[in-house]
């Protein structure tokens, strides 16, 4: 029996995708469990159209990460933090002060979560760090650390 999956299961398929399964497992556990539903020539109709606007979207939030990339990779980013005399910054730089920064320069609002640190910023100077966009989209940003005592 084929059904369309609304939504990813594993060992079956992803979202929209039609499969073959056992009619049991359909009637009984798919389709009550709204994981599938029947693939009528209606819902065949309903579900490649899904998939068109599906695959536009992807393109378009596949443009807008380019764009992003674009400019936070261009120039390096300016941060400043409290330092000894002898260049060490008191604690570290945080992913939320990262994000902050990327708010305040570039004008996009990044969940700190994406940004993850290659090594703990203590010390002031050229940095990376890593940023997820999602959809495979990691790239590294650079960061300049200035002290102000």
């Amino acid at each position: 029996m084929q059904v369309i999956l609304t939504q990813d299961l594993d060992n079956l398929g992803s979202k929209n995708e039609v499969v073959n399964v056992k009619p049991g497992y359909a009637r009984n556990y798919l389709i009550p469990q709204k994981i599938a539903i029947e693939a009528s020539p209606q819902n065949l109709k309903v579900a490649e159209q899904r998939a068109k606007a599906l695959g536009k979207k992807e393109a378009e939030m596949l443009k807008e990460i380019a764009k992003v990339k674009a400019t936070l990779t261009a120039t390096p980013l300016d941060l400043k933090a409290k330092t000894g005399t002898s260049g060490k910054i008191f604690g570290s730089i945080t992913t939320i002060q990262i994000a902050r920064a990327i708010e305040e320069q570039k004008g996009y609002k990044i969940d700190r979560k994406r940004i993850s640190l290659i090594e703990d910023i203590k010390e002031v100077g050229e940095h990376n760090v890593m940023l997820n966009l999602g959809e495979n989209e990691e790239f590294e940003i650079a960061l300049n650390i200035t002290g102000e005592e």
